[in-house]
């Protein structure tokens, strides 16, 4: 059916929610590098793992099969939002006068107004099948940190989010929502644990990092005999994140059409990837199609970083991994993109790119957030500072078609809405906003301390 040029949300019943996630694992062109132990470099099994995550958790992290069932009491609760709507950004469009159509997928609308409730009500509903009673997780720019304390309500698991200090002075209303949803938050780096006061010995007034914050959270999880639970970058985070891409494909199809290019914001990965993955298998087979992940200048793991073995906190406690990395013990500038600031990427994430089947790029701050407030004055949202990466790309990639005349058909995922973000884009409206690069010697200088495995 072609689209009613009126029509501008492709809608889905609830019964095409997806009933099956998507795992990428038997579909990457080669097998991933195992995990490592930090403590002795030797893989890690199942059982290694089981002091931070509940069994069926570490279960779909190494799971070969293509497609995982979603259980019913977790399709009962993402009725509360999804499906979510694709929609066809056509003032956008008109405002560029691009002959490309510009579709972007809202997951601004859950409950904690981004796409981590996907991933945080599985997470706690396998949790709390395993009988555990408190999680422990880190948070950038709150956005997974309210998604899991909403989760956790939800299943009555108490949770304790570690956010990194910088984002915790900036957005003052992320910690309200956590605390809103029963759970306890604390600025990273804390005097709660011995990573946090080993950084704030050396440096008092470290914003912190996500690196540091996951540091903090895994030891507070391992002494007190809680669990911990990640918002990206690990297998079974991007799985239950292929909703939003398997729905896209249903949305797409519903019109008759098909995307050219495919843009998500990238920090850890799990946005981009559940985006993305559902069309990886097409890919393979040969459709024309270009998967773009895009980062921030500030911290472009992806461009700028090595595929190597790293460490995936600060103080060298959570598994090795192979990945896209600026190096452990990197922190970056404070920018508002608070969710994109992870010194590493994704190991799946990683491989496609390092087989140059995603395509990265990496946007300043001030031109993500132009692109935002153009946004804002088209479409009538206000986007994240994560989502902005991904709009001014799709911008970018729309205005290339207005040069060409080419008619494609880009989409981009919104990952969330800024709603709580009005004082970064306060910022940038009084001109107070700045552009930060990675620094090159900084970065030399953390990679030298990468763990020499192979």
């Amino acid at each position: 059916m072609a689209l009613d040029e009126k029509e501008k949300k492709i809608l889905l019943s609830e019964n095409d929610i997806p009933k099956q996630w998507y795992n990428i694992n038997p579909d990457l062109p080669k097998p991933l590098d195992p995990p490592l132990n930090p403590q002795n470099g030797k893989p890690l099994g199942p059982d290694d793992l089981s002091v931070l995550f509940p069994m069926e958790l570490i279960m779909q992290e190494v799971s070969m099969d293509r497609f995982i069932d979603i259980p019913k009491e977790l399709l009962d609760i993402y009725k509360i939002w999804r499906p979510t709507p694709l929609v066809r950004a056509d003032r956008l469009e008109k405002y560029l006068g691009t002959p490309a159509k510009i579709y972007f997928k809202n997951e601004s609308v859950s409950p904690a107004g981004s796409h981590k409730p996907n991933t945080a009500v599985a997470q706690a509903y396998y949790n709390k099948k395993a009988g555990t009673k408190r999680i422990c997780t880190e948070t950038g720019a709150g956005q997974w940190g309210s998604a899991l304390s909403y989760a956790g309500n939800l299943f009555g698991i108490d949770v304790t989010v570690y956010m990194v200090r910088v984002s915790y002075n900036q957005k003052p209303y992320r910690r309200t929502m956590i605390k809103l949803w029963g759970a306890e938050v604390f600025p990273s780096p804390s005097e709660r644990t011995d990573a946090g006061r080993s950084i704030l010995a050396h440096d008092p007034h470290s914003p912190g990092s996500l690196g540091i914050a996951i540091s903090e959270a895994v030891e507070d999880a391992v002494k007190s005999g809680g669990k911990y639970s990640l918002g990206s970058v690990l297998n079974h985070v991007i799985l239950h994140q292929t909703v939003i891409g398997l729905e896209t494909k249903k949305q797409f199809e519903k019109i008759g059409e098909y995307p050219d290019i495919l843009i998500g914001c990238v920090g850890g990965g799990s946005n981009f990837g559940g985006f993305a993955f559902p069309f990886v298998p097409d890919k393979l087979k040969g459709r024309n199609i270009r998967l773009i992940a895009v980062e921030p200048d500030a911290c472009p793991s992806l461009t700028k970083g090595e595929f190597v073995y790293d460490y995936g906190d600060t103080a060298k406690m959570a598994p090795i991994a192979k990945m896209y990395t600026l190096g452990h013990d990197f922190v970056p500038a404070g920018i508002h993109a608070g969710g994109l600031r992870y010194h590493g990427m994704a190991p799946q994430v990683s491989l496609l790119k390092h087989e140059n089947l995603v395509e990265a790029v990496s946007i300043s701050q001030t031109g993500a957030f132009d692109a935002g407030s153009i946004f804002a004055k088209t479409e009538g949202i206000i986007p994240a500072p994560e989502s902005t990466h991904a709009i001014k790309t799709a911008i970018d990639e729309a205005l290339k078609c207005k040069e060409t005349g080419e008619k494609k058909i880009i989409a981009f995922n919104l990952s969330g809405h800024g709603h709580l973000d009005l004082g970064a884009y306060e910022d940038y409206l009084d001109g107070k906003l700045k552009d930060f690069r990675y620094p090159t010697e900084k970065v030399k200088e953390s990679l030298s301390r990468l763990p020499k495995f192979t």
